[in-house]
C-alpha cells in the first residue's frame, strides 16, 4: 500500500495497520454516526499529500473535519478529493475498453487463453453520494449491465471466460479514499483528529419483560443493539448512543443503574455496563468499556436492569369499529347527519400493561425508544412469550402504556339502540348499549371508552353506571365483571348546534 501511495506523491502519507489508533463512535438511531479518530500526520513545510483509507463506504464527504485538538498547530485543507469506487472486476474492465486483453476459456477439460476485445465493460459506478444528492436519478451500486466481448471478429453479449488484466492501473484504489493535499505554516509530527458523519450505522433498544406466574411486579432487561453495515471495522472503539429525534436530512427516499449496581454487589463486583447522561435537547448512553464493532456485525450490550418493577394489567373495550377508508376524508357536519357512522362493533378487548418510570418504581431514567417484549412465567417454570410493541422515547417520571394483545377470555358487544336527528333544532340524541363478558376464573376489571364522535358540543343525559371524561371527545366507565357473567352498560349522548 505504501508503494501504491508514492506512486501518487512522493510526499505522500500511509498509514500502516498497527498505527491505527481506537477511534470513538457516536451512533444516532436515526441510521447514521460520527466517526472520530486521531490521525498522525508528518507535515512538510508547504504542502503535504496525504492519502487516508481508514474509512467507511458511506462517508459524507463534506463532513469532513480535520483540525489539530490542541490548536496550537493550524492546518489548512487546500483540496480533498474522495473515491469511493474499490477495484472489482467491471471496473477493470471499463479501464480496458476500446482495448483487447486475455480471457482464461475452459474448452472441455483443458483450460486455453485467447484475446478478447473489450467492447462495453458494463460497468455502473457505485455512486453513494451520488445518489443522496440526486436521488433515483443514479444508479445506487453497481449495475448487471452486461459486458459486449468482440472474440474473432464475433461479438458476444457476457464474458467468455475469466479476464486476465495486464496490471493494475495507477488510478486503481482498493477501498474507499481520501485524497488531502494540505497547508502548514511550520513543518512537524501533529496527532490531528479527524471525523465525519457516516451512514451504514445505527442502533436500536430493546426490552425484555418478565412477570410472575401470579402478579404483576415483573422484571425488566434492556440491551442496546448496534448495528454495522458501513463497510469498515471499528477496533477497541469508545462508543457513545444518541437518543433523541435529531433533525439529519436524508437522502430522496439514572435509578436503574444504581438499581443494578445493587442487585450485582450481592453476587460480585461488576462494572454498570452503560451510562447515561443529558446532552443538548437529546440523552447520550455511554458504553463504559472500548468494544470492537466488525463490519456487518450485529452487537448488543446490557444498559439497564431492573427488578421487582410494578407494573398493571389493562384491559380496554373500545367497542366503536370505524372504517377509515369507507370515511376517511369526512368533515365533522357529515358525520354528524350520517345515521350509520360508528355503528359497527369490534368484540376485541385490548390487553394493556401500564407502569411508571420512577425511581419510586425501580426505574426512572430516560428510556430510549424500542421494542418491549413481555413474557410471563409458567406453572412450570418456563417463560411464555405474551406480546410486543415499540415504545418512543420516553422520560424518567412519565407512565408507560402498551399494548400487548387482545384478550381471549373477555368480549364486548356494542349496538346503538335510539338515534334522533333534529336538524331545524339543531340537535342529536344517540343512545348506545354495551355489553362486556367475562369468561375467566377470576374477576377482570374492564375500562369500556366511548368517543363522541358526534359534534363538539355535547353531553350525557342519561347513563347506567359513572364514567370518566378523559378529553374533550372521550368518555371511560370502568367496570368491574365478575367469572361468567356479563356487564350491560347503557348511556345517552345529546349533541348540539
Amino acid at each position: 500500500m505504501r508503494h501504491l501511495a508514492c506512486l501518487i506523491a512522493a510526499c505522500a502519507v500511509c498509514f500502516a495497520a498497527d498505527e491505527k489508533p481506537a477511534p470513538s463512535l457516536t451512533i444516532y438511531n436515526q441510521n447514521f454516526a460520527v466517526v472520530r479518530q486521531d490521525i498522525p500526520l508528518d507535515l512538510k513545510a508547504g504542502t503535504t499529500s496525504v492519502r487516508m483509507t481508514d474509512i467507511t463506504m458511506h462517508l459524507e464527504p463534506d463532513s469532513v473535519i480535520l483540525r489539530d485538538p490542541a490548536g496550537k498547530h493550524p492546518v489548512q485543507v487546500l483540496e480533498q478529493n474522495y473515491r469511493a469506487d474499490p477495484v472489482s472486476e467491471s471496473l477493470l474492465l471499463s479501464f480496458y475498453e476500446g482495448k483487447t486483453i486475455d480471457f482464461l476459456v475452459q474448452r472441455g477439460d483443458k483450460q486455453e487463453v485467447i484475446p478478447g476485445k473489450i467492447i462495453r465493460s458494463g460497468y455502473v459506478p457505485l455512486n453513494f453520494m451520488a445518489t443522496n444528492r440526486y436521488g433515483q436519478q443514479i444508479p445506487y451500486s453497481q449495475g448487471t449491465e452486461q459486458p459486449i466481448i468482440e472474440i474473432e471478429g464475433k461479438v458476444r453479449f457476457g464474458l467468455p471466460g475469466t479476464p486476465i488484466f495486464p496490471a493494475l492501473t495507477d488510478d486503481t484504489i482498493l477501498k474507499p479514499t481520501l485524497q488531502w493535499l494540505l497547508t502548514s505554516d511550520k513543518p512537524g509530527p501533529l496527532r490531528a483528529e479527524f471525523s465525519y458523519v457516516t451512514g451504514g450505522l445505527t442502533w436500536e433498544a430493546d426490552y425484555n419483560i418478565v412477570a410472575p406466574e401470579k402478579g404483576d411486579a415483573v422484571d425488566l432487561v434492556g440491551w442496546v443493539t448496534m448495528d454495522n453495515q458501513s463497510g469498515k471495522a471499528f477496533e477497541n472503539a469508545r462508543i457513545k448512543l444518541m437518543a433523541g429525534d435529531v433533525n439529519k436530512i436524508q437522502p430522496a427516499q439514572g435509578y436503574a443503574f444504581k438499581a443494578m449496581a445493587d442487585a450485582v454487589s450481592v453476587n460480585g463486583r461488576m462494572e454498570v455496563p452503560v451510562t447515561e447522561k443529558a446532552f443538548d435537547e437529546y440523552h447520550l448512553y455511554t458504553l463504559a468499556r472500548p468494544t470492537t464493532l466488525h463490519d456487518r456485525e450485529t452487537k448488543q450490550v446490557e444498559f439497564v436492569r431492573a427488578a421487582n418493577v410494578l407494573t398493571k394489567q389493562l384491559y380496554i373495550y373500545d367497542g366503536a369499529k370505524i372504517d377509515s377508508n369507507r370515511y376517511n376524508g369526512w368533515n365533522w357536519e357529515t358525520i354528524r347527519n350520517n345515521a350509520e357512522y360508528g355503528t359497527e362493533s369490534n368484540p376485541k378487548i385490548w390487553v394493556m400493561r401500564e407502569f411508571a418510570n420512577s425511581e419510586a418504581n425501580r426505574l426512572g431514567m430516560p428510556l430510549p425508544k424500542g421494542r418491549v417484549r413481555f413474557y410471563r412465567r409458567n406453572d412450570d417454570g418456563q417463560i411464555e412469550f405474551t406480546g410486543e410493541n415499540v415504545i418512543d422515547h420516553t422520560p424518567r417520571d412519565e407512565t408507560l402504556r402498551i399494548y400487548t394483545g387482545n384478550a381471549f377470555d373477555l368480549t364486548g358487544e356494542r349496538r346503538r339502540t335510539d338515534f334522533k336527528l333534529d336538524t331545524r333544532g339543531q340537535k342529536l340524541d344517540e343512545t348506545f348499549e354495551i355489553k362486556v363478558r367475562n369468561h375467566r376464573k377470576e374477576t377482570a376489571e374492564v375500562r369500556v371508552v366511548e368517543h363522541l364522535y358526534r359534534w363538539i358540543n355535547w353531553d350525557v343525559l342519561a347513563h347506567s353506571d359513572s364514567f370518566n371524561k378523559t378529553d374533550s371527545k372521550t368518555i371511560e366507565f370502568p367496570v368491574t365483571i365478575a367469572p361468567d357473567e356479563e356487564k350491560v352498560i347503557t348511556y345517552t349522548a345529546h349533541y348540539t348546534w
